[in-house]
């Protein structure tokens, strides 16, 4: 059986999606761990406390846990979407942090087939693009 893209053998398949942003990986953290960060990447409502185990609940009924939490590093959850009848594992990390530059990392692995890996792939791709659009907002306003 030919290898599909994604289908790895320990999480079965799987999407990343990544970006390097101008921003040091501190302001970075601190707008992905804020409500409204958490709101386009979790869904809105989430809270997440850093202790692993913590439940966190979305406005859209997304359900799930703290599986690991790094401040400044990354974001570990569970991640089950309401409708879905299956859990996921979600990563938010940072790496290469400089004064002017940070990779963001989103992903999401224990997705059911490479339909919901292609479906995931283009949330994740509409996710990073609105963090950038959010992120550079404040800018613009403070330049206007």
């Amino acid at each position: 059986m030919p290898h599909e893209v994604g289908n790895t053998q320990g999480a079965c398949f799987e999407i990343g999606v990544s970006k390097a942003l101008p921003y040091p990986a501190d302001e970075l953290w601190r707008f992905l761990t804020s409500p409204e960060g958490l709101a386009l990447w979790l869904g809105a409502g989430a809270e997440l406390e850093p202790v692993r185990g913590a439940a966190y609940r979305t406005d859209e009924g997304a359900e799930g846990e703290v599986r690991g939490y790094e401040e400044f590093d990354r974001v570990r959850v569970t991640f089950r979407p309401a409708g879905w009848d299956h859990e996921t594992t979600l990563q938010v990390r940072l790496s290469g942090g400089t004064a002017d530059r940070t990779t963001l990392r989103f992903h999401q692995e224990r997705l059911a087939d490479a339909d919901e890996r292609a479906r995931q792939r283009a949330h994740w791709q509409a996710v990073m693009a609105a963090v950038e659009k959010a992120l550079e907002e404040p800018a613009a306003a403070d330049e206007g």
